[in-house]
């Protein structure tokens, strides 16, 4: 933060930004809650409806989903072919294509930290855990992507990863709060936020993305933090394993999420709506929005990978590629035993083929090579036993690596 840069701070009371709960006497309450549950049945469902050597890689499909997803509610393009091509590094010779490859790349090392655990106990609500998130995803910007025109007074500004806003801004026809007033606004966010009970959590995840984007606490990058903490919030209360991408659903509704978010920023209209200083009615109908697309990325992850079919399309593909003489026999043997137990020990290979270890080794390159397997500790010390699971290949019946995003 500039030393010269005197912080504005014109007093504003927290209260502003009240309701930050739909409360159990509102008459939206009941909705919301049915709501609630509905996303808690069906997410605790999808989870266990799959083997649990699937959950690591189907995250990391999802991460790349959430990316894309995120990035076009930015006005940010870049094809999945391309994001696939930054996480092995290979960069296009265009600045620009490059510089959004690099920041698919971030927004993906960003939420592998938080899904990992990086977020854990409420943090993602704290004041520290939302510049944590800004600063991991900043640092690992381009240059020329860290700079951004103040809406106010049309200068180039550079924005410091992981620093609260020291400048007045302007969204839309919102002018958000003082930069004096961020910080006592986000310890507010945080008490009131980081107390609430398991249902509570989930219906006011939606509350909290308003609010956030409301106080405006960074520069810019405001809508990739707080959607990166509504991914976090919704991980930690739902346990939902990171196979769901949220981003996705307000996305694909990406002009109702920005009306209703625009809706939220208005005062209460009448005595009917609520006690705060914001409309409560306005909030309750993002809300409703929020949960409905939790529950319709839920359903569509469902229906892309049919876990009641599950194994018995990989095994129809196993036949069927071994019938091709793209796979070795005995290739099914390792993946019904796969199926059954999640993960094994590569040495085991060649008892479960029934077939020598050199027979054995040549299955387990054939299915590594197609991605149909992963190997967990690649780089392992001598002697130690490296493991086998699914990958997120095998779980959507050769489709999912290479899902078309529409």
């Amino acid at each position: 933060m500039e030393a010269d840069i005197k912080i504005a701070d014109r007093g504003e009371h927290q209260s502003l930004m009240e309701p930050l709960l739909i409360g159990e006497g509102s008459r939206h309450r009941p909705a919301l809650t049915d709501l609630a549950l509905d996303v808690t049945r069906k997410s605790a469902g999808l989870r266990r409806s799959l083997p649990p050597s699937m959950l690591t890689s189907l995250a990391d499909l999802v991460r790349s989903m959430n990316c894309y997803y995120s990035n076009l509610i930015e006005g940010h393009d870049t094809h999945p072919i391309d994001i696939e091509r930054a996480l092995k590094n290979d960069y296009s010779k265009d600045a620009r294509k490059r510089d959004l490859q690099l920041e698919a790349k971030a927004h993906i090392a960003v939420q592998a930290w938080i899904d990992r655990g990086g977020l854990t106990g409420g943090q993602a609500m704290t004041p520290e855990g939302m510049c944590d998130i800004h600063r991991r995803f900043g640092e690992l910007l381009p240059e020329d992507l860290l700079w951004a025109e103040d809406a106010v007074t049309g200068e180039r500004v550079r924005m410091a990863p992981g620093e609260l806003r020291t400048r007045d801004v302007r969204v839309g026809r919102h002018i958000a709060i003082s930069p004096g007033a961020v910080p006592r606004f986000l310890a507010r966010f945080a008490a009131v936020y980081r107390k609430a009970g398991r249902t509570e959590s989930i219906i006011s995840t939606a509350a909290a993305h308003h609010r956030l984007l409301w106080i405006h606490p960074f520069p810019d990058g405001n809508g990739r933090v707080a959607r990166l903490m509504s991914h976090a919030v919704l991980l930690e209360t739902l346990d939902t394993g990171a196979v769901w991408p949220v981003a996705r659903g307000l996305a694909r509704n990406v002009s109702q999420y920005k009306i209703l978010l625009a809706n939220c920023d208005l005062p209460r209209r009448n005595d009917l709506d609520g006690r705060g200083s914001l409309s409560e009615e306005a909030l309750a109908e993002f809300t409703r929005f929020f949960l409905t697309v939790c529950i319709d990325q839920v359903d569509f992850m469902e229906s892309l990978l049919q876990p009641d079919r599950l194994r018995t399309r990989i095994m129809l593909w196993a036949e069927e590629e071994i019938r091709m003489g793209a796979l070795p026999p005995q290739s099914g043997n390792i993946l019904e035993a796969l199926l059954s137990r999640g993960e094994l020990p590569r040495g085991e290979a060649a008892t479960l083929a029934g077939t020598g270890e050199r027979q054995a080794r040549r299955i387990v390159s054939s299915l590594l090579a197609k991605e149909v397997l992963v190997s967990e500790r690649p780089r392992a010390p001598a002697g130690s036993r490296r493991r086998i699971a699914l990958a997120t290949r095998a779980s959507a019946d050769n489709r999912a690596r290479r899902i078309r995003m529409p």
